[in-house]
Order: structure tokens, then C-alpha cells, then sequence
């Protein structure tokens, strides 16, 4: 939440709840709730989420949802599903890191947002990120998570 729409955690679960209850019956990939445009799209047991207010752009609201599951499916050797994004915590924090920032859009291009993942992650996370993705493999020293 980058605003104070929602200032309580009882009122962002009850959004949540509202938004889940709204949309994991429908084919459709957009809605419209409580004056909020919703971009959605699920993956065996995942839903996933990017609002913006009522004019925000449909298509830039879509192209960020894209870029993020298209990152975590490369990430995740298409194996989008619960378990293995459990797993896999640290490297969903860093795409959507490299995605968005304070709700304002960094990146849409999900080889970079992977591209850009594999050189902050530590040796100790376990990503499947496919060798074919980096250009250069990245120096032992860009990995080493101790330095900022």
C-alpha cells in the first residue's frame, strides 16, 4: 500500500477479501472496485494484483502485472504456484523491487527484472533462474549480499 486509502491492517484484509471475493470467479482480467481499477491474473492456487486508482491506464496497469508473473515464471522455471513462491520470498521481493517503486513504474521488461534479480541475490537463495538469461555471468562479487 503506497497511500493511506487503507490505513489499518483490518481495513487492507477486508480489501483484500472484497477484491478476492469479486474476482476468483470471473474469466475476465479487469474490475472495477470501490473506485479502484484491478488487474488480475491467477496460477494454479496464486492470485495476483496490481491496482491503481480509477485513472490509472488499464494497459501500463497490465503491463506491470505481466511483467512481475512473467519474471517469477522464468524465476520459477514456470512453476508459478504457492509452494515454490514460499520458497522463494527473497526473489519475489526484489522483482517487484525492480518493477515498481512507491507505486511509480521502473521497469516493464521481465529479462531485466530477471537479469537485475540474479545479480542482488545472495548464494544461499535457492532461484531458478536459467543461465541462457545472463549475457555476462554476474562476478562473484556482485553477489556477495553483505555489501550494499
Amino acid at each position: 500500500y503506497y497511500d493511506d486509502t487503507y490505513p489499518s491492517v483490518k481495513e487492507q484484509k477486508a480489501f483484500e477479501k472484497n477484491i478476492f471475493n469479486k474476482t476468483h470467479r470471473t474469466d475476465s482480467e479487469i474490475a472495477l472496485l470501490e473506485g479502484l481499477t484491478v488487474v488480475y491474473k491467477s496460477s494454479i492456487d496464486l492470485y495476483f494484483y496490481v491496482i491503481g486508482s480509477s485513472y490509472e491506464n488499464e494497459l501500463m496497469l497490465m503491463a506491470v502485472l505481466n511483467c512481475l508473473f512473467d519474471s517469477l515464471s522464468q524465476m520459477l522455471r514456470k512453476n508459478v504456484e504457492k509452494r515454490a513462491l514460499l520458497e522463494n520470498m527473497e526473489g519475489l521481493f526484489l522483482a517487484v523491487d525492480e518493477i515498481v517503486d512507491g507505486g511509480v513504474i521502473l521497469e516493464s521488461d521481465p529479462q531485466q527484472v530477471v537479469h537485475r534479480v540474479a545479480l542482488r541475490v545472495s548464494r544461499n537463495v535457492f532461484l531458478c533462474i536459467p543461465a541462457s538469461i545472463h549475457k555476462h555471468p554476474p562476478q562473484p562479487d556482485l553477489l556477495d549480499v553483505s555489501r550494499p
